[in-house]
């Protein structure tokens, strides 16, 4: 086998969803800061295109990048490439990172607990693992702060009408939809409509919506679209079903540690949640995030929730993706019949 470039990956995935992390092979990208490396990758798209296109990725796919952390209260950080943008924070990427970290023994696991700090592009996130018998069995991400957006707000689409939706931010930016408002159980069969109906609301939701960071104003768009069931109350707080549909139309596998922090966000801002109290997350294929609002705070004006998610990740496998120089696709390609429009 002859290859020009080596990238040492070990594959994992949180609740269902794929967070595959590249442990070697690949020099720190340019940039003082996490988030400007991110700008780096995004901008550059080499990598990118390397990892996350076919024939070595395709649209299911997330990758993580570890590089040296920046901040000096940091264990390690990583940056985030989902398919279609690179983004302040992933709940599910963070738990795969964190599960490699320690079941791949980059960094020392400590029994029963392992506390760790890690630096997404977005800023530092506190990380809790549950260790036993030489496995993280249980992470839990103390997430960025997460706020409500808009609420109520009317948006017209294609073909559904006026929808009344929220926007929220809890990591990465969202549009949130009653799914019984549009029919649906939020059921694996239901999988293909939630994706193309997602990125027709997402698409919309930016057009006449928007969205702006108050603190960060490089992350100026509505990244996914957010598909939440009828809540029910529980002993310590309440549990419902969500779907969140990824750019450019797949479903997330897993619950969405961002979209339980966005949905708490808007839980917390109509009065149906505080903090202490927790929520118990459902995804499509019946996963489970288990997200808890841990204290308020401010992110500009808007106030804001501190909240915490857990999920467990496995690691699926070891690979090692190669470039032989006579490749006639080094950058990979997609085609509209997985990747949308």
């Amino acid at each position: 086998m002859r290859s020009s470039k080596t990238i040492h990956v070990i594959s994992a995935h949180a609740e269902g969803e794929v967070g595959d992390v590249i442990v070697g092979g690949v020099a720190p990208p340019p940039g003082d800061t996490i988030w400007a490396q991110r700008s780096f990758i995004a901008r550059d798209q080499t990598l990118r295109n390397f990892v996350l296109n076919e024939p070595r990725g395709g649209v299911f796919r997330h990758v993580n990048l570890l590089v040296p952390p920046k901040h000096p209260d940091a264990d390690a950080a990583f940056i985030i490439m989902e398919p279609e943008d690179t983004p302040p924070m992933s709940g599910s990427n963070a738990i795969c990172v964190a599960t490699v970290l320690l079941d791949g023994g980059i960094l020392p696991m400590t029994e029963p607990e392992t506390h760790l700090t890690l630096e997404a592009p977005g800023g530092l996130v506190r990380v809790r693992a549950e260790c036993r018998n030489g496995k993280a069995v249980r992470i839990y991400v103390q997430n960025l702060p997460s706020f409500a957006d808009r609420l109520a707000a009317p948006l017209e689409v294609a073909g559904l009408g006026t929808l009344t939706v929220d926007t929220a931010y809890g990591g990465d930016s969202f549009v949130v939809v009653d799914a019984a408002a549009l029919g649906l159980r939020i059921t694996e069969d239901e999988a293909a409509d939630i994706a193309r109906l997602g990125v027709a609301i997402t698409d919309a939701a930016n057009a006449q919506l928007g969205f702006a960071h108050p603190e960060n104003p490089d992350w100026n768009h509505i990244s996914f679209c957010a598909f939440c069931g009828p809540l029910a109350e529980t002993e310590t707080g309440l549990t419902g079903r969500s779907a969140v549909a990824i750019q450019p139309g797949k479903v997330d596998r897993s619950p969405t540690g961002t979209a339980v922090s966005a949905r708490m966000a808007l839980m917390a801002a109509r009065g149906q949640m505080r903090p202490g109290q927790s929520f118990d997350a459902l995804s499509i294929i019946g996963s489970r995030f288990a997200g808890r609002i841990l204290g308020t705070t401010h992110v500009g004006d808007h106030p804001a929730i501190l909240p915490e998610i857990s999920g467990r990740g496995w690691i699926t496998g070891i690979h090692q993706h190669m470039l032989d120089p006579d490749d006639p696709w080094p950058q990979g390609y997609r085609l509209r019949d997985t990747w949308g429009a």
